[in-house]
């Protein structure tokens, strides 16, 4: 996977990433090496935002190796780090080069500090009033444990938070992404489920991807 070096590309926000991907990997490897080994993987079968979670050891370590990264088509890579909890884990996620934050439930200290940072932050919650709050903050959300309500309660969700930007996340599998696309989601957080071969895992995301316009990279000088 090629480094950022030498690559112009245009500006483009998390959220348009990831509505345009369509499916967000979270990552929960045992350790660093295979969490790099994964993101590796993920971007050369066209993926270009990855999420590693702060259960990850030496997670920090890992963001810092996979964020310089660039995709199959040279564009840069946004690595998000997950499970953020605490302002200080927001720190050291920033620090390493995270493009964007998300939290399990709702998380105040860590919306404080990504708000000073002028950070992407995509606070988890349950409740419809959680998940309200988290998208009138930052137009995003997080729900989570997403099988428990499935997708209809997205689809009730989206009936009266039509703007909001969902991420369903736990529980659900890759042949169910469609379903939940379907019913309003943004994306849809996988943990668990992708193939390991590399066709198999590229023609999984070009199925999904939608057509992207804000992110085409060239040959710098």
């Amino acid at each position: 996977m090629e480094h950022r070096e030498g690559l112009v590309a245009l500006s483009c926000h998390p959220y348009e990433v990831l509505a345009a991907q369509r499916l967000l990997p979270v990552l929960r490897e045992a350790h660093a090496d295979e969490a790099v080994r994964r993101t590796t993987a993920l971007l050369a079968a066209g993926c270009r935002a990855v999420e590693l979670t702060t259960t990850v050891p030496g997670w920090a370590g890992a963001v810092a190796r996979t964020a310089p990264l660039s995709d199959a088509t040279g564009r840069p890579a946004l690595i998000g780090v997950g499970t953020v909890t605490t302002a200080a884990q927001a720190r050291t996620a920033l620090d390493a080069g995270a493009a964007f934050l998300i939290s399990p439930y709702p998380a105040p200290e860590v919306r404080a500090y990504a708000a000073e940072r002028g950070a992407v932050f995509v606070e988890g919650g349950f409740t419809p009033g959680e998940i309200a709050a988290a998208a009138r903050q930052s137009g995003a959300a997080k729900v989570f444990p997403a099988h428990v309500g499935g997708p209809a309660f997205i689809r009730s969700l989206k009936a009266v938070l039509p703007t909001a930007l969902l991420i369903p996340t736990g529980g659900i599998t890759p042949a169910e992404v469609p379903r939940w696309l379907a019913a309003g989601a943004t994306a849809v957080g996988i943990g668990a489920g992708l193939p390991a071969d590399p066709a198999e895992l590229a023609a999984v995301f070009a199925e999904l991807a939608l057509p992207r316009r804000c992110d085409r990279a060239t040959a710098g000088a």
